[in-house]
């Protein structure tokens, strides 16, 4: 049974997720800690659960997603893994800060990408899989992340409760977003539970049948 640990991380109230299992391997998802006491709340419930991190995931490269990657990688020796769209974005948080005019600075220095996501492979933990699904839309490398044994699904910025992410950014795109929920998110079973990257987890079946955007 997997153990999903939820952090609202930085202004934005984004979801870092440590995910384990029995085993104490776990995987961090999304580490878009801005604040110190955020990076520290992170790594303490890590250590403090005795936990092994080997996978750190990005569902995209917007920054807000990504501002921890920094801590993690010299936390644990752990390289950020996205798909090949999104690696550009990743490789410069600083841009983006400054393109979104928050007022939030960035000079700290971007670990390099680890591994290159691809759509359908696999990423093992512990004793679960996650199956990674290529969903371009709120980002050209966008993906979500797909446990069938545990019937829960990692979406990011793809869909949130009763919403979707926006795609007026650089490398968005309405269409594909549109095609994302229809070809990819729609096949999954209805029982399944999604946990974005902002707000609060959902089951699919209310996304389904209430969500305007998948009518």
């Amino acid at each position: 049974m997997m153990t999903i640990k939820t952090f609202p991380v930085n202004p934005l109230q984004e979801n870092c997720y440590v995910v384990s299992d029995d085993s104490k391997e776990c995987i961090i998802i999304d580490c878009g800690a801005y604040y110190n006491t955020e990076t520290q709340a992170i790594k303490y419930y890590i250590e403090n659960n005795h936990l092994k991190p080997v996978h750190l995931l990005c569902t995209h490269g917007h920054f807000d997603h990504a501002f921890g990657n920094d801590t993690i990688f010299e936390a644990y020796g752990l390289k950020p893994e996205i798909h090949a769209d999104d690696a550009p974005l990743i490789a410069d948080i600083a841009q983006q800060c400054e393109i979104m005019g928050m007022g939030l600075d960035y000079d700290r220095e971007t670990p390099p990408v680890g591994h290159l996501l691809t759509d359908g492979e696999e990423i093992a933990f512990g004793s679960h899989t996650l199956k990674v699904i290529h969903t371009p839309g709120h980002s050209k490398g966008g993906v979500v992340f797909y446990c069938e044994s545990e019937k829960t699904l990692f979406t990011g910025d793809t869909l949130f409760r009763m919403s979707v992410g926006r795609t007026d950014l650089p490398g968005g795109s309405w269409t594909e977003l549109m095609g994302s929920l229809e070809e990819k998110i729609a096949t999954l079973p209805k029982d399944t539970v999604a946990y974005p990257g902002h707000g609060p987890k959902t089951l699919l079946a209310e996304e389904f049948s209430m969500n305007p955007y998948f009518h």
